[in-house]
């Protein structure tokens, strides 16, 4: 079926389910084309608990769903493909964690949103890269374990005099970027503003004019008055900024970086799920009301 007959079929069941569809930046071209919301996961968030649809089709990965589902738990929330997992997620588990929080009892535990829910439920507050930096500076105490992504982590520490005790996960997609990888970029485009995700490598940090979460850089790109810009992040948010911004240029830090998870969902995958109502997000109540103190907290600083 073409593209134009799979968007018809999924915006008649949009509308005769009540549901509301997300997309995260990272999503194909053809799945942002589709979502009734873009952004990056603090907007989601924010969507996902202030709609009020009754059925909430989020296109990510498992954790944003869980997210919308701790957030919304009377909701329906599904996600389009089980296989659509974070491997900076599955970095950091219950027992490890627990592990950690014993050998630093005085810690605060601070959980990037791109946890699973468990580890929410075993945090004291989470955090997303748009507002990491306020959440750690709000907190009590001197001490803060800070899961899963060591590069978020060593930006925040920039930031604030206290201990920061990282976890050593990170994203391999913004792994990927080197620091030869910007200074080429520079060198072909040197009147361009290079803006990097906090997820990349401190070296690469060094690089940028700006660090940004998706959501920062979709806002600098139409902000700012400069017309070319170097953009270290998934390659999936590069078409927003094209689409959205078609008078200026906008060149990646590298090569283009996919991550592979965020790619799975395909138009269809989204309508067979709104269609049968598949893969839908169940979580244990008592997961639930635990991790939704952390989310709530980390939507005071939004």
């Amino acid at each position: 079926m073409r593209e134009d007959g799979w968007r018809e079929k999924i915006g008649a069941l949009k509308r005769e389910k009540g549901a509301l569809i997300l997309a995260h930046n990272y999503q194909s071209p053809q799945i942002q084309e589709i979502a009734d919301y873009l952004g990056d996961s603090l907007d989601l968030s924010r969507r996902a608990r202030d709609s009020e649809a009754h059925m909430i089709c989020f296109c990510g990965v498992r954790f944003m769903a869980e997210s919308a589902k701790i957030l919304s738990p009377e909701k329906t929330v599904l996600l389009p493909r089980k296989e659509s997992l974070c491997e900076m997620a599955a970095m950091v588990t219950l027992p490890e964690l627990k592990a950690l929080k014993s050998r630093h009892p005085q810690a605060v535990v601070v959980s990037y949103v791109n946890t699973t829910a468990e580890v929410k439920a075993e945090s004291d507050v989470c955090c997303t890269s748009a507002n990491a930096v306020k959440v750690v500076e709000n907190l009590k105490g001197d001490q803060v374990i800070f899961v899963p992504d060591r590069n978020l982590a060593s930006w925040v520490s920039r930031f604030t005099p206290k201990r920061i005790i990282p976890w050593n996960g990170y994203c391999y997609v913004h792994e990927r970027f080197t620091p030869e990888d910007v200074k080429e970029a520079k060198r072909l485009h040197p009147q361009a503003v290079v803006i990097v995700h906090p997820e990349c490598r401190p070296q690469v940090v060094d690089l940028a004019d700006q660090v940004e979460s998706t959501g920062g850089m979709v806002r600098l790109a139409r902000e700012l008055a400069e017309e070319e810009f170097i953009i270290g992040t998934e390659e999936g948010l590069i078409h927003r900024l094209r689409r959205e911004n078609p008078g200026k240029r906008f060149y990646s830090a590298g090569p283009a970086r996919m991550c592979r998870s965020m790619k799975y969902i395909r138009l269809e995958d989204v309508h067979l799920s709104l269609k049968e109502e598949m893969f839908k997000v169940e979580l244990p109540e008592t997961i639930i009301e635990r991790a939704r103190t952390t989310l709530d907290r980390m939507l005071r600083y939004g």
